[in-house]
């Protein structure tokens, strides 16, 4: 990050550059909210049993992921398809019922500021706006240094990951966003910020999607 934002922290020219900073990253996400969290722990069942004749658990997949989350010192990242807005919710309310922890969850740009702001306070997180394509600047500026850094930190202090691979009701191929979260998890490693990571797979399949 240092390197992205040229200018020692003395100067006004650091000064700027720090405040920009915690701009890019308040775009990424809000600290928690514990009383919002409890209030949708106890909600989310009421709202499920009313969109749903019921929710089933695979043993088996669940039964790896609880052995994935035992393996020590290892940060866990969960992929996941996307089959719709309500995947990020359900993901979460099983990992924390099962005490795994709340998740940081991936989502997508195309979200209402309200609903940004209430589902960052949830544990979502969003890519910083600014950021260039990779291909044309592969440095990605000081938005993409503040991600990387993010990420590292993330994965350094353990908080589970849940990363969707495209987008709802898209066809199956990898959506830029998923590009740049998984480039984060790549330099992370390459970087030595973390020795290993667990990729763990999950899967969530609706009889008629919401």
């Amino acid at each position: 990050v240092q390197d992205a934002a040229p200018g020692s922290p003395g100067d006004r020219q650091g000064s700027r550059w720090k405040e920009e900073i915690c701009r890019i990253l308040a775009e990424i996400q809000a600290p928690l909210c514990p009383l919002l969290l409890r209030l949708c722990h106890w909600l989310l069942p009421k709202l499920l049993t009313r969109l749903f004749l019921g929710v089933q658990l695979h043993r088996g997949q669940l039964e790896m992921v609880l052995r994935a989350a035992r393996t020590p010192e290892v940060p866990l990242v969960f992929l996941c398809r996307h089959q719709s807005q309500l995947d990020g919710a359900l993901l979460s309310f099983v990992l924390l019922s099962q005490g795994i922890g709340l998740p940081r969850v991936t989502v997508g740009a195309s979200t209402s500021p309200r609903l940004r702001s209430l589902l960052q306070r949830l544990g979502g997180i969003f890519l910083p706006s600014g950021m260039p394509q990779p291909w044309s600047a592969p440095d990605e500026g000081l938005p993409g240094a503040v991600l990387d850094a993010y990420v590292q930190e993330v994965l350094r202090s353990r908080q589970p990951l849940v990363l969707f691979l495209e987008e709802p009701r898209a066809a199956l191929r990898l959506a830029e966003p998923a590009r740049r979260w998984l480039l984060r998890l790549l330099r992370a490693l390459r970087d030595r910020a973390v020795p290993d990571v667990l990729l763990v797979p999950v899967g969530i399949a609706y009889d008629l999607a919401p």
